[in-house]
């Protein structure tokens, strides 16, 4: 139970999140089985109206969602909106005006050996699916994919995190005073104990995981053994390249946003600079003067600056701080759990800042001098979530794009990808498998099931047995 002090300097009552017994997660997996097979989820009206209540309940619940946020780790309510909830609006919106031509079955073309044939392809539910949120975006990371999954037909059991009780047991008032849990459950509890049972006592048909990449793997040999398909939505070191015909001042501003949203609790966040060494310092001016109009001349007293979520990672980030050279910020308030936006150099292969995933408001500058020297650093933690590239230099723009392997990111910009529902999101090897947003999610939890029909008004003969010379001549025809 985290019972920290939150920015105000009050203790606050929470509720003590429970594991639900596995006796209880057995009988929701046993109903949403039933209830699927039933076919009840699988027409476009009863997708349509979970959508919609789904939306309706979010509208009808803002001040408390952003009051839990609040509680949990001291969002501010615009950066709660934005990232939270605003983003759930355009998934759900987004989704709802494309659903039903997304079910459509689709025709596609079929060979001509095949005549007289027609082919195509129905989009078919999985089933029972278990989607587990993570923690720095606790409300719109757990439910964006819970939108795909209905979206598709699916029924959910939903794992919330543990780390931010307040907006977990928010959610799970929320699903279950207005779905049936025969449709959409929350199971509540520790990560590490409630998830082994689920996935070890049900064959669930498809499993979302968003957190960290020593998790990710978990979760993958929990599925193996049953060949359960799984989406696995990882981290790791994402770089944001500053190149020298950048625009610093909109680059620093960019990249302030980006890491320091959430306090730069956020899987997307650069994680490191490389900045070329011909503009180095005037853009750490930028980015200083930029960093100091965001959020003053006192960091830690800003109400835009989000805590850290916890005590543990909190003192992991504290540590950092002792490693390199710091040349802009290093503050932080042991009561609030806070630290100012850092800026350092002087980082080798050796420090932990270098070989981990940051996920907070400390920012390690590199430089480089030839292109080549950028791409072997970024290799040396290969396969990032997401990639920046600042240039108005199209060249040097696709010398890096066509080098780097990384799941999605952004030229000039950082971050904003994630908010275009027509782009796919998702990892690549380290980083994770699969993707999910706008269509992307709607054919992660679904089946591609195809379908090839063939008329009887005509038989060709020559296509079975016993062949003959003709029938080599007709098929190398067919088939050339």
């Amino acid at each position: 139970m985290n019972t920290e002090l939150i920015e105000n300097k009050e203790k606050e009552d929470i509720t003590p999140i429970a594991n639900t017994p596995l006796e209880k997660q057995k009988e929701i997996f046993k109903a949403q089985k039933a209830f699927f097979n039933d076919q009840k989820t699988k027409g476009y009206s009863f997708r349509k109206g979970q959508l919609e209540k789904l939306k309706s309940i979010i509208k009808a619940n803002e001040e408390a969602i952003m009051d839990a946020l609040a509680k949990d780790f001291g969002k501010p309510p615009f950066e709660s909106y934005v990232t939270e909830i605003g983003f759930l609006y355009d998934e759900i919106n987004f989704t709802l005006k494309h659903l039903r031509s997304w079910m459509k079955p689709k025709k596609v073309s079929t060979s001509l050996v095949h005549f007289p044939s027609k082919s195509k392809i129905i989009y078919e539910p999985k089933g029972v699916t278990l989607i587990i949120g993570p923690w720095n975006y606790p409300f719109q990371l757990l439910l964006a994919p819970v939108v795909a999954a209905i979206a598709a037909g699916n029924t959910a059991i939903i794992k919330p995190p543990e780390e931010t009780p307040h907006i977990s047991n928010l959610v799970q008032k929320l699903i279950s005073e207005n779905f049936n849990s025969e449709f959409l459950a929350v199971v509540m509890g520790e990560g590490r104990v409630v998830v082994p049972q689920l996935m070890k006592e049900n064959r669930f048909d498809h499993v979302f995981f968003t957190g960290s990449v020593p998790v990710g793997r978990i979760i993958a040999e929990l599925a193996a053994p049953q060949l359960v398909p799984t989406t696995l939505e990882l981290g790791g070191k994402s770089p944001a390249i500053i190149d020298e015909k950048a625009d610093l001042t909109v680059a620093a501003r960019r990249i302030s946003f980006g890491k320091l949203l959430n306090a730069g609790q956020t899987c997307v966040a650069p994680d490191y600079l490389l900045v070329h060494e011909k503009i180095k310092e005037d853009f750490l001016d930028e980015l200083r003067a930029t960093m100091m109009e965001f959020y003053g001349i006192s960091p830690t007293e800003s109400k835009d600056l989000t805590q850290i979520v916890n005590q543990k990672r909190y003192d992991t980030l504290k540590a950092y701080l002792n490693e390199g050279k710091i040349v802009f910020g290093g503050g932080f308030d042991d009561e609030k759990r806070k630290i100012e936006p850092t800026l350092i150099e002087g980082i080798t292969e050796n420090d932990k800042l270098f070989q981990e995933e940051i996920f907070g408001p400390i920012l390690p500058i590199f430089t480089y001098s030839k292109n080549e020297d950028a791409v072997e650093i970024i290799q040396k933690n290969p396969d990032p979530l997401a990639f920046y590239i600042f240039t108005s230099n199209k060249k040097t723009e696709n010398y890096f794009l066509d080098r780097i392997r990384f799941g999605g990111g952004a030229v000039n910009n950082t971050v904003v990808h994630l908010a275009n529902p027509e782009l796919p999101f998702g990892g690549v090897g380290n980083s994770g498998s699969g993707s999910y947003h706008g269509k992307s999610g709607f054919l992660t939890f679904s089946n591609e099931k195809s379908i090839l029909k063939s008329g009887t008004w005509f038989d060709l003969k020559k296509k079975y047995p016993p062949f003959d010379e003709n029938s080599m001549k007709l098929i190398k025809f067919l088939m050339k």
